[in-house]
């Protein structure tokens, strides 16, 4: 295990220092259970325009209501409140404030050790005076590296790509490609750590990403009685 935690370091070493500019992507995420139905999503994630979290670029702030078909796939219907800042602003509230209603739909399927999931997402975007619609699809790999599958003590793999399409004349909006390591601590908790290269139509930018997934389940358990 720890070659691989090792070959990762070196290569975050190599991606981000190597980089003129590279910021840092810190990122919660959790599905949060109310029935077997239904689910709601949490989610914030505070984007540096440096590697040091100090100079922030957006904080996003996402929810929703999940509907789950079966284990393999569930619809979201949710809102994201995002703000911009510019880089080294002295201003302490943001430049930029948008609205955003978001729906998505998420499938699951496993070929060998892989799993693959398939994000496909629609944005109403509200920014400042402005109105436009995104749409956003994912592919995501994931491999278990010292266990069959991904469970508790599982060291993983993960590895994603995911284009952005305005629904405007200039269709092309950006494309993010992410590769990292994530640990399974316990059922309902991992941890990421890896690298996202995120490409504008004249711009690219190297981002560091540590994320947390915590889920959590607010069913009822049954009680037992003993006579």
């Amino acid at each position: 295990m720890k070659i691989y935690f090792s070959i990762f370091l070196f290569w975050v070493s190599v991606l981000a220092f190597g980089q003129d500019e590279t910021g840092n992507w810190l990122m919660y995420f959790g599905t949060n259970k109310i029935n077997e139905k239904f689910s709601i999503h949490t989610e914030i994630q505070y984007r540096n325009h440096t590697i040091a979290p100090i100079n922030i670029d957006q904080l996003l702030l996402r929810t929703g209501l999940n509907y789950h078909f079966d284990k393999n796939a569930f619809a979201t219907v949710g809102y994201a409140y995002i703000s911009n800042h510019l880089y080294d602003s002295d201003r302490k509230s943001p430049e930029v404030e948008e609205h955003r209603i978001w729906q998505q739909f998420i499938t699951t399927n496993n070929l060998w050790r892989l799993k693959f999931e398939h994000r496909y997402r629609i944005e109403e975007r509200f920014i400042e005076n402005e109105f436009n619609t995104r749409f956003r699809y994912r592919l995501m790999v994931f491999l278990p590296i010292n266990k069959p599958k991904i469970e508790e003590g599982t060291l993983f793999l993960g590895v994603y790509d995911e284009i952005f399409i305005n629904g405007k004349e200039e269709l092309f909006d950006r494309n993010r490609l992410y590769g990292g390591l994530g640990y399974q601590f316990s059922e309902n908790l991992n941890l990421q750590a890896g690298v996202l290269y995120q490409r504008l139509r004249n711009t690219g930018k190297t981002f560091l990403q540590f994320g947390v997934v915590f889920n959590t389940d607010f069913r009822k358990k049954e009680s037992y009685q003993v006579n």
